[in-house]
């Protein structure tokens, strides 16, 4: 997390275009939080998160920036849907259940990192049950010649299992029996706890033979999963976990206008929407939610809300939802240039994802400058006429153009196509031009 913000915006720049704004706003509460650690610990508690509200329609990277900034933080982080939740006493999901996604998640994060530590200790967990099957025990009263020939052997069969010779061997492996853990995040976490109890029973009192004849390289896989239980302390993992959740979440809270009630709304007295917005305010300004693996505070997760609001406004929020997110950035619309940037500039762009499928058909894909500059000028064009969806308009756009290519890909092995910008108007000039035709294809 000891990123500055700075470093900050140049990782973002590699993937979302424009919108400095936003990512300046967002480098900031994640390097507040970064401060906030190093404060003694009482300070750390009177130092609430800065929550933002990005207002910008569809596709104009709001989404985006969270996403990746979760994934190089490498912090718990969850998209949710505003518009999914109920009221308390309604069918649906509740609002505290994202608390308990956030905990799932905070979980696999602390796992992974200490199966990455643990790495050697399971991997030759798994080597030695293996070679165990393939090569059997020497009886005893061995010769000293046997058991070094043994030895030989046994190293030799290693190398050939880690290469990866042996994967197809069928052997017969005894698993432990792992219990399913259950991660119904909508469940109260007492019920949670009572199926789980039941399973454990159940998967007691079963007397099913562990026994399996399977392949190598299946065995690899299962052992690995009968490693992880054994050697990870799971009750540590937890407990990080639980505190990383608190301390560093993050929760993007995404179509938050849809959960406001504006002035023209028929649904002025909706329980459903409004009593949403009440049942979040405690969860966003901090309170005690009860977890199967424990109780985590909400009082220093980041939440970052986001909406179009292009029916309703951010003022159509309660208003002490609305105190709750301080920070407010606007996205800019997306214009001709900034989609042209977005296919040649960004990391693993669509033009690079498509060249890169194409190969596996051995055949080279290839993009005319003058081609990028017109699928961008017909997806603002699209993005005009009809519904403005950002820089998703370029993959159906690009699906349009490559749709001959790549459904005849298989007949021209070993050649180069070039998309050409003929080729872009022949396909989409039509298409664009019919404002009905717009909507239903592009």
């Amino acid at each position: 997390m000891n990123l500055t913000p700075k470093e900050i915006v140049a990782f973002l720049d590699q993937y979302v275009i424009s919108q400095e704004n936003a990512k300046k706003t967002i480098a900031l509460a994640l390097r507040t939080r970064y401060r906030r650690m190093q404060l003694s610990p009482e300070l750390q508690n009177e130092i609430m998160p800065k929550n933002i509200l990005m207002i910008g329609s569809t596709g104009v990277g709001k989404t985006e920036i969270s996403r990746r900034l979760a994934k190089m933080m490498k912090v718990p982080f969850i998209k949710v849907e505003a518009s999914k939740y109920t009221e308390v006493g309604f069918v649906g999901r509740d609002v505290e259940s994202m608390i308990r996604d956030l905990v799932v998640n905070s979980i696999s994060i602390v796992k992974a990192e200490k199966e990455e530590e643990n790495r050697e200790k399971i991997e030759n967990y798994v080597l030695n049950k293996i070679v165990e099957k393939l090569v059997p025990p020497l009886p005893l009263g061995a010769s000293e010649s046997k058991k070094d020939d043994y030895q030989t052997l046994l190293s030799a069969m290693e190398k050939r299992v880690e290469s990866g010779e042996m994967d197809d061997k069928i052997i017969e492996i005894e698993f432990d029996k792992v219990n399913i853990e259950f991660n119904d995040t909508n469940m109260p976490p007492e019920m949670a706890k009572v199926q789980e109890s039941f399973s454990k029973i159940f998967s007691t009192m079963s007397k099913e033979d562990s026994k399996k004849e399977v392949t190598v390289k299946d065995a690899k896989s299962m052992l690995k999963l009968e490693s992880t239980n054994k050697l990870l302390d799971m009750t540590n993992i937890n407990a990080e976990a639980l505190r990383r959740a608190e301390d560093g979440g993050i929760i993007f809270l995404d179509e938050i206008d849809k959960i406001a009630l504006s002035e023209k709304s028929q649904g002025r007295n909706d329980p459903s929407k409004e009593g949403v917005q009440r049942d979040l305010l405690p969860i966003v300004e901090g309170s005690s939610v009860t977890t199967k693996y424990g109780v985590i505070n909400t009082d220093h997760i980041l939440f970052i809300a986001a909406g179009a609001f292009h029916v309703s406004k951010p003022s159509d929020l309660i208003p002490e939802l609305q105190g709750r997110f301080p920070l407010r950035v606007e996205l800019e619309a997306l214009t001709e240039e900034t989609l042209y940037q977005i296919l040649t500039q960004t990391q693993n762009s669509l033009l690079k994802q498509y060249e890169a499928l194409l190969s596996a058909e051995d055949v080279t894909l290839k993009f005319d400058d003058e081609a990028i500059r017109a699928i961008a000028q017909l997806s603002h064009r699209a993005n005009e006429i009809t519904e403005d969806i950002g820089a998703r308009r370029l993959h159906t756009v690009l699906e349009k153009v490559l749709e001959d290519i790549s459904f005849d890909a298989d007949e021209h092995k070993g050649e180069e196509f070039t998309v050409t910008a003929k080729l872009v108007h022949d396909k989409l000039d039509l298409v664009v031009q019919n404002e009905d035709l717009s909507r239903y294809i592009l």
